[in-house]
């Protein structure tokens, strides 16, 4: 999985930080507690929306729980990412948008079955906005359309937030529905938790959120 995110490019490899939360499988679980089963079913959010030079050494390959990862700096770092993450060449320049974007890249190792939820956190070169890297490559074709199941999950620092309008917030704060504690950070423990659920087939772009 390559997920495109907006880093602070004077930050280099140095922008991600990893979050392994191998020990917390069912996070995800524990953030739908916070819901009613019904839940907020509406789609839609704002969308946001070369040639590879040689460079001197790999990228570094991190161990994260069950899976290894790594982050690309730049669309042209790609040629020293490790050979078993690489998309094909020129998928990136397919989409467009994406020159000035880092890359986060995780997969699944050999012979290890457990999927547990991953993280990270970024020095984003736009933090005025909550991104979401939900563009989809299969196969490394690309397709101006494609099918979206996703539950997307978040908190803010402040209320009133104009763009979270149409969210569904958590009737409680997080720590009535999961460990925050086990999060390492992901989750702060005294806010309540905004999700939206985002299904169908629609634009294949990623999705943000302005909360300045």
């Amino acid at each position: 999985m390559v997920l495109p995110i907006p880093t602070d490019p004077r930050k280099g490899e140095k922008a991600v930080n990893f979050i392994d939360l191998s020990k917390y499988p069912m996070f995800f679980n524990a953030l739908r507690n916070g819901f009613p089963p019904e839940g907020d079913r509406t789609a839609g959010l704002g969308d946001t929306g070369g040639a590879f030079a040689a460079a001197p050494k790999p990228i570094e390959v991190v161990t994260v729980g069950s899976f290894d990862a790594s982050f690309v700096p730049s669309p042209n770092d790609f040629n020293r990412l490790d050979e078993r993450f690489r998309l094909p060449d020129g998928t990136w320049e397919k989409l467009g948008g994406y020159e000035n974007y880092g890359f986060v890249v995780f997969k699944l190792r050999s012979g290890n079955a457990q999927v547990h939820p991953m993280a990270f956190q970024f020095a984003s070169a736009r933090p005025e906005l909550l991104f979401f890297p939900t563009v989809h490559v299969h196969d490394g074709k690309v397709h101006e359309r494609a099918t979206f199941d996703h539950d997307l999950y978040c908190q803010v620092s402040r209320g009133g937030v104009r763009s979270l309008a149409s969210w569904q917030e958590s009737q409680l704060p997080a720590s009535r529905f999961i460990n925050a504690s086990e999060t390492k950070g992901v989750i702060l423990a005294d806010r309540h938790v905004f999700r939206r659920r985002i299904e169908g087939i629609r634009a294949n772009k990623d999705l943000g959120v302005t909360i300045a």
